[in-house]
């Protein structure tokens, strides 16, 4: 085979063959078992024992999709996917990634490509008045948003920055100086620990904050204002150093609110950095009977959302927004000779290398771009409320039937419920670990568990491009089938 890549004509022929090949895959996902049912090994032992010396057709690529990577594929697009939260790759979105593949740019300066910069620079400030954001967020208001990996990194980066603000900029040169706290609750993703490792700080740094009481704002599984000032209190009389607070709107195991509000005047008070992460449930904020929910995001210090949970845009794709960027970039940059320029020096341009930690940087602008003009708010609004329908039908039904109950409250498109035995929290969790294991061995649905309280709890996230009433009455049919087979 030639040495040469292809010229644009042979790309057009195999194009046309590979996006073929995903939209037949498209197609038929929903007849596939969303699981796969294979060993560990399973794969390696099919492929190659050695690279090849020779290049060959890329059409024998497509030959092993179907001999090797599907079979051994979890299927996040699968319309029975309940597990985890959702991964929303839409068609659209795929078309724009492939622009931005195609121009191949590499957008860490504004001067390396200006369309990255500035095309994300304006969809973000439009995303943050969609999304009910204060001006504050936006570029013209002396904030900004950025496109981040994954809400992890988005975490990480919040922790820097709050690290330069807390330390008067003394941690850029001396780093960590064993003082240093950051506050989650005990629902608040397991980035936000190793964000304290990864910094230096160490996992002992970490302060779990007692959920709020029935009663209190925010009670059950979420953050307890009132024990967040007396944690604040107690370490600022120890001579600690209170860094950040990560407040949640949609913890993943239960999809808890933190109040945020009330939170925010805590962080105030001590002038600790507050970082709201709404990982998954940010894209209900498009509509307004949700808003509700994100009270008080806009008094952060930084605030992020996933563009590839709910949003319609393959991953990877976090939105990421500050108020402060100034810090932000005061603890982020570092300037070697070789990116020095006079765009850059002149300070009229955003150079999106100072806000995250890789220099380099995909245009992943363009898929998000792609998605909202494909769908518009309206679009992205019905995709939404129709999850959030179809959870509130299979809540219901949980509520109505005596062989389940519902362990928490359900939170948007997320419903949290257990076989209720009758005999005791030991004999539901052995009943509802059955029965989930029942439930993904059939091939039809995949769901995933939590424990609250030591309660085994089966989640369900409704959220997928394709999920229709008629597939979440089939994951029902066999809830209940697994209920009685395992209680019978």
């Amino acid at each position: 085979m030639s040495q040469r890549d292809l010229s644009p004509e042979e790309f057009r022929e195999l194009g046309h063959a590979y996006v073929d090949w995903i939209a037949d895959y498209r197609a038929r996902v929903g007849d596939l078992p969303v699981l796969p049912d294979v060993e560990p090994g399973w794969v390696r032992e099919r492929l190659p024992a050695k690279l090849p010396e020779e290049g060959e057709p890329l059409t024998a690529v497509l030959a092993d999709m179907d001999r090797v990577v599907v079979p051994a594929t979890t299927h996040w697009q699968h319309p029975g996917f309940f597990a985890y939260f959702p991964a929303n790759a839409s068609l659209a979105s795929l078309l724009g990634d492939m622009l931005s593949t195609g121009l191949g740019s590499q957008g860490m300066l504004w001067s390396t490509s200006p369309a990255c910069t500035e095309l994300e620079q304006h969809l973000l400030d439009q995303l943050a008045d969609a999304l009910g954001l204060p001006a504050e967020f936006t570029f013209g208001g002396g904030g900004g948003g950025v496109i981040q990996d994954s809400a992890s990194s988005s975490s990480l980066v919040a922790l820097l920055a709050a690290l330069h603000r807390t330390s008067g900029g003394a941690w850029r040169t001396a780093g960590r100086d064993g003082r240093e706290v950051l506050y989650v609750s005990a629902h608040t993703h397991s980035s936000l620990e190793k964000a304290a490792i990864a910094a230096g700080l160490g996992a002992g740094a970490v302060r779990i904050v007692d959920s709020a009481p029935d009663g209190e704002a925010g009670g059950g599984q979420a953050m307890s204002p009132a024990a967040l000032a007396a944690a604040v209190r107690e370490d600022v009389a120890a001579g600690r150093r209170p860094v950040m607070v990560c407040a949640t709107i949609g913890t993943t195991g239960t999809g808890a609110v933190d109040p945020v509000r009330e939170i925010a005047a805590v962080c105030a008070e001590y002038g600790v950095w507050l970082h709201v992460d709404a990982a998954w449930a940010g894209a209900a904020a498009f509509c307004p009977e949700h808003r509700g929910l994100f009270d008080g995001a806009g008094l952060a210090d930084s605030y992020s959302t996933d563009g590839h949970k709910w949003l319609l845009t393959a991953f990877d794709c976090n939105l990421f927004w500050t108020r402060d960027t100034a810090t932000l970039v005061g603890a982020l940059t570092v300037l070697p000779e070789y990116l020095r320029n006079a765009a850059s020096e002149s300070g009229a341009v955003v150079d999106y290398r100072d806000w995250h930690l890789p220099l380099g940087r995909r245009f992943r602008a363009l898929k998000l771009w792609t998605v909202l003009r494909r769908f518009g708010l309206e679009g992205i609004r019905a995709h939404v409320r129709r999850h959030v329908g179809l959870a509130a039908e299979l809540e219901s039904w949980a509520a109505a039937d005596p062989r389940f109950a519902l362990g928490v409250p359900r939170s948007l498109a997320l419903v949290c419920l257990y076989v209720a035995t009758g005999r005791g929290t030991d004999a539901d969790n052995a009943a509802t670990q059955a029965a989930l294991e029942r439930i993904n061995a059939g091939g039809r649905s995949y769901v995933t568990h939590t424990v609250v309280d030591g309660r085994y709890l089966l989640r369900v996230a409704v959220g997928g491009l394709e999920t229709e009433l008629r597939h979440v009455r089939a994951l029902w049919d066999d809830l209940c089938a697994a209920a009685d087979a395992v209680t019978g």
